[in-house]
């Protein structure tokens, strides 16, 4: 596993770094001999001791005798994160980074990336062709910085056979377990994540997780319209029903609304009546025959099919992963 910012760790990216940790680098003899063999490799100098963060912040630092020299040998390389001034301000990877993760690649290994990690595996070339994924939050920077390769932000990791990519966070405890579940079995997997208290599989994709904020626009005229359609969204809207709010022309509020949220009208009313009906599931115990009469969506049978499309997950699974307190 290769560990970037000189081998000191922000303690924000601790999470990603300990889950290949826990799940590759304990041994268990009872499950599986041998176990994997894990070591992890800084960017910086094999063997230098702990000091001071470089980027100022209260971390952790790393002592190892391992470097990128011996990614070359590794069967899997893993990539949990890069340094976040990487990914916001566009700080380049480290040269020697790439050039190893390119050279392992080449060899055969099988190359895995968490959350961020995706940015060094498409620094390197090897994502150019292939669907990949990463945090939601960091998925747009990724397609408009590597146009050679496909994100996809609605799944929590995609396995393209020798690479594979998790979304952030958990999403990289569903993409380790994936790999046991690969090289060991399903019984090995299913009892190492019984032993870790965390479901085998869990349903679904990022998709349900996504925040949707409103997206900006500078047609001010259309807010009054989209206020109104939002405070009546338990009613049966057509798009002759906004144009006439809005006074213009159907064809003209299309055009409009596109421009303005990339979503033509009547796809915009299907975005707030999802949203509407996750804020509902998150917020109430209401029935969902209820939720879908008060989102718009008619019938629970409606409500299960349009949810299950747009957010990945049926609405009784997206309530049980946001419980009432």
């Amino acid at each position: 596993m290769v560990v970037t910012e000189e081998m000191h760790v922000p303690s924000w990216d601790l999470y990603e770094l300990s889950i290949p940790c826990t799940v590759f680098g304990k041994p268990q003899p009872d499950l599986a001999e041998p176990w994997y063999d894990l070591r992890l490799c800084g960017t910086g100098e094999p063997g230098q001791g702990p000091g001071t963060p470089a980027n100022g912040t209260t971390g952790l630092s790393l002592h190892t005798r391992y470097g990128l020299a011996d990614l070359a040998g590794a069967d899997t390389v893993i990539v949990p994160s890069v340094p976040d001034a990487c990914v916001d301000e566009g700080r380049p990877l480290p040269p020697e980074l790439i050039t190893a993760l390119r050279h392992a690649y080449d060899s055969g290994a099988r190359m895995v990336s968490l959350c961020t990690g995706a940015f060094a595996l498409a620094e390197a070339g090897i994502l150019d062709g292939r669907r990949a994924t990463a945090h939601w939050l960091h998925t747009a920077q990724l397609a408009a910085r590597y146009p050679k390769m496909e994100v996809d932000d609605s799944v929590l990791y995609v396995d393209d056979g020798d690479v594979l990519t998790s979304a952030g966070l958990t999403a990289g405890l569903d993409l380790c377990l994936h790999l046991v579940r690969r090289d060991l079995g399903a019984h090995v997997a299913n009892q190492l994540a019984r032993r870790m208290v965390v479901p085998a599989h869990r349903p679904g994709g990022q998709a349900q997780f996504i925040d949707q904020p409103m997206p900006a626009t500078d047609d001010r005229g259309l807010a009054p319209v989209l206020d109104w359609a939002r405070e009546r969204l338990d009613e049966p809207l057509t798009v002759e029903d906004l144009a006439r709010q809005a006074a213009m022309s159907p064809r003209t509020l299309y055009r409009r609304l596109q421009a303005a949220t990339g979503a033509t009208p009547l796809q915009w009313l299907l975005n707030q009546r999802i949203r509407r009906a996750q804020s509902l599931l998150e917020s109430t115990d209401l029935p969902v025959s209820r939720i879908g009469e008060l989102s718009g969506l008619g019938t629970a049978n409606n409500l299960r099919h349009h949810f299950l499309k747009q957010v990945g997950v049926s609405p009784s699974d997206y309530r049980r992963a946001f419980p009432l307190a």
